[in-house]
């Protein structure tokens, strides 16, 4: 079955084919960016495997596993507001964009919990107690902070272009007719949580 053409407010078809193309490029460098230190923690891994595993006992198992609750839920929520949306039903949408963005700030403020548990520690990096850790753990500690930061910076950017286009929906700018930028926006939150899911066991479940 061939995708419906979204138009505009004025009935004009819009390149349904090129934005979604644009948005699986964008996504292909978010993945090549994420791979790359992906690569880097295989090859510290197998350096200093007993010391990741070491490092690993640290690490809050019971706020990982719960953020990675609320990300598998926020991509089912997202994935109702577009169903719902191309179904005509726009109060659905925007109740289910509206629970998505609740569990990335839910996730958010877990996050901030288990880092300034970190810092309280003195755990951080930079730190005098972070540079008195054996290497393998050194480098751990350093590969969490970074990935784990760029993946909340990626869940806060995504939450902002959820927020945005809820706007929009709740405006008619994006409705059954047009639907594109809802599904890019999906798209950029589903990769953000398969990326966690990725995560999730580097630093978690390592020990």
């Amino acid at each position: 079955m061939n995708e419906p053409k979204p138009q505009d407010g004025h009935g004009e078809h819009k390149d349904y084919a090129g934005a979604k193309m644009g948005m699986w490029l964008f996504l292909f460098t978010e993945i090549l960016l994420f791979g790359g230190l992906f690569l880097l923690y295989s090859a510290y891994l197998h350096r200093y495997p007993a010391a990741f595993h070491e490092a690993g006992k640290t690490e809050n198992l019971l706020l990982g596993s719960a953020n990675t609750v609320i990300l598998i839920a926020s991509s089912f929520t997202v994935a109702l507001s577009i169903t719902a949306l191309r179904l005509g039903r726009t109060r659905g949408c925007l109740v289910f964009l509206g629970l998505t963005v609740a569990l990335a700030l839910g996730f958010l403020v877990n996050k901030f919990f288990e880092w300034s548990a970190k810092f309280a520690a003195g755990l951080y990096p930079g730190s005098a107690h972070m540079k008195s850790l054996p290497a393998g753990e050194n480098v751990f500690t350093g590969l969490y902070f970074a990935m784990t930061g760029l993946h909340g910076l990626h869940v806060l950017v995504g939450s902002v272009l959820l927020s945005v286009v809820a706007a929009l929906v709740a405006r008619g700018r994006v409705n059954a007719g047009d639907f594109v930028l809802l599904e890019n926006a999906g798209l950029y939150w589903h990769l953000v949580d398969l990326i966690w899911i990725f995560l999730f066991p580097l630093f978690y479940l390592i020990a």
